[in-house]
């Protein structure tokens, strides 16, 4: 009898498993769709998405990594897209749709070479060298960018916000963000550092986007928090507590017992006398406003309003620090411990109606280090816009001046990259010449998909730039309003060299992870079900329209 063949398993039931060819296929679809996806965002011609999640809220917008984050992709290689622009929102704040578009054009074209037998891993490193050389060329085009030129920020923080829904109002926002970004920054030994979470983006919704405003100092989303106390003070004297002005509860229970009447009068009177102690030792340090990061009790709040205190309570952490780096006041953790020396200063601490609410304003600090800019338009959709499109600006104009360097925007910089990578290319032997080659076409998608946004002819327009780019124009790129070829630099469509050194390099990054994946392993989700990603599309996360 012959033995029969026992099938053996070696992974659990229900787990799905994709190899070879096919396994890079489906990954390199899946990231080629998320590409696909933001593509038509870009440029100053590019549309937005409408994000409708399960609770029904509702997210315009043409950021590409608010996109991506909102549509909650499931399949794993497209995850790592995401992270791309994760990424690139974290380290420059703008860029991340020019990362994700470079990212799917780059295994697009691997996946040409690919279908002509050239193995993933000579792919790997061609791309690897492509991607070193190309920082080294970027670093060689940028110009060099200081504080002293406002007039090119100004163009850098226009550029990040065209196309956007802020654009009406650029010039504004522009000039806002420029002078903000001057505020906060800080120069030791001739380096710059700026930290954009000193820069408090408060939204409300009324008025228009041309009302937005630059406030030297902070304004929280907060009321006084009793009607008698002033609505105004003048040159305020601020005591920042981390305690609450409250009867403090015993941390273990304790029995009180009272036997006769008027024991329970005296300890209510007891209380009161800690309250109004509280409050006296707070008067005594000289403070005029309190800002509370706990609860103030309603007698105490009695107490303060009759010595003509200003106070708000339950402030969020991040905001008692913007006010330590706006007032020069510190934190005190201990009523006892609050003196004059422990107070910070602002010319005007008041409570201005805004829209529907009650806000109160912290301005004319000294020399604030950190300050806010209250953003208002129409709807609550507009405002949220214009403070993603803010977010950009402050973030390019912020790399700029970091990295003290910049580059010419509208594709120019793009183009200039690809005609050096090619040059580069004939220099090598081998097969990773090919894939330095595809690395030099895949960058062009992005003056490609400018054109394709703008509805001109990508061929034309690609056609004209190689030309004007071989007679040595570094800066030719194209107007997407009328389709010419312009010197992007004179024109004023500046972008920060991080965005791209950045984009490039975490684009290459992922694409060379996602090549060398040629076995994927899904388990079954548990509880049955649609079983995991590799079968085809499974979960692509796009909800359903």
């Amino acid at each position: 009898m012959a033995n029969q063949v026992q099938p053996i398993f070696i992974l659990p039931e229900g787990t799905q498993r994709t190899t070879g060819r096919s396994a890079q296929r489906n990954n390199i679809m899946a990231a080629k769709l998320v590409a696909e996806t933001v593509r038509t965002t870009l440029g100053p011609k590019g549309m937005d998405k409408m994000i409708v999640d399960s609770l029904g809220d509702v997210i315009i917008t043409n950021d590409g990594v608010t996109i991506l984050e909102e549509m909650q992709i499931e399949h794993p290689a497209a995850k790592m897209i995401v992270e791309v622009a994760k990424t690139q929102e974290d380290e420059v704040g703008d860029g991340t749709t020019t990362a994700v578009v470079i990212a799917g054009e780059l295994l697009k074209k691997a996946e040409g070479l690919l279908d002509q037998e050239v193995h993933p891993s000579v792919l790997s490193r061609g791309y690897r060298l492509a991607e070193e050389k190309a920082q080294e060329i970027l670093k060689k085009l940028g110009e060099p960018i200081t504080e002293k030129d406002v007039d090119t920020l100004q163009k850098i923080a226009m550029t990040a916000m065209t196309g956007k829904g802020a654009e009406n109002a650029k010039e504004l926002l522009s000039g806002l963000t420029v002078k903000t970004i001057m505020m906060v920054m800080e120069k030791h030994d001739g380096k710059i550092t700026i930290n954009t979470d000193d820069i408090k983006l408060e939204k409300k919704v009324g008025g228009s986007v041309y009302d937005t405003e630059l406030v030297e100092g902070i304004v929280l989303d907060k009321e006084r928090v009793h009607g008698s106390m002033p609505k105004t003070v003048k040159d305020a004297k601020i005591a920042l507590l981390d305690c609450a002005l409250e009867i403090k509860n015993t941390e273990i229970d304790a029995k009180i017992q009272i036997t006769d009447p008027s024991q329970l009068q005296a300890f209510l009177d007891q209380e009161e006398r800690m309250l109004r102690n509280m409050v006296e030792k707070i008067a005594k340090s000289g403070a005029t406003v309190i800002f509370c990061q706990k609860g103030i009790d309603d007698l105490a709040q009695h107490f303060l309003a009759k010595q003509g205190i200003y106070a708000v309570r339950r402030i969020k952490k991040s905001d008692m620090d913007a006010l330590v780096r706006a007032t020069g006041a510190r934190i005190v953790s201990n009523l006892d411990d609050l003196n004059k020396e422990d107070l910070g200063y602002a010319g005007v601490v008041e409570e201005i109606r805004t829209g529907d609410e009650e806000m109160t304003y912290v301005r004319n600090c000294k020399n604030p280090k950190a300050v806010t800019i209250l953003i208002r338009g129409g709807t609550e959709h507009v405002v949220d816009e214009v403070k993603r499109a803010m977010d950009d600006a402050i973030g390019d104009v912020a790399a700029s001046l970091k990295y003290g360097r910049a580059v010419g925007g509208a594709g120019a910089i793009e183009m200039e990259l690809s005609k050096e990578l090619r040059k580069f290319a004939s220099s090598l032997s081998g097969r990773e010449q090919l894939a330095v080659h595809a690395f030099a076409d895949a960058v062009e998608v992005i003056p490609r998909t400018l054109a394709e946004n703008a509805g001109l002819d990508p061929i034309d327009v690609l056609t004209e730039l190689k030309a004007a780019h071989d007679r040595g124009q570094k800066w030719a790129g194209i107007d997407t309003f009328s389709g010419k070829v312009i010197d992007a630099w004179k024109d004023g469509v500046i972008e920060p060299l991080k965005v791209k050194t950045q984009a490039i390099s975490s684009a290459a990054e992922v694409a060379v992870m996602i090549l060398r994946i040629d076995d994927v392993i899904a388990g079954s989700k548990s509880g049955g079900g649609q079983q995991g990603p590799p079968g085809g599309m499974g979960g692509m996360g796009m909800p359903e329209m």
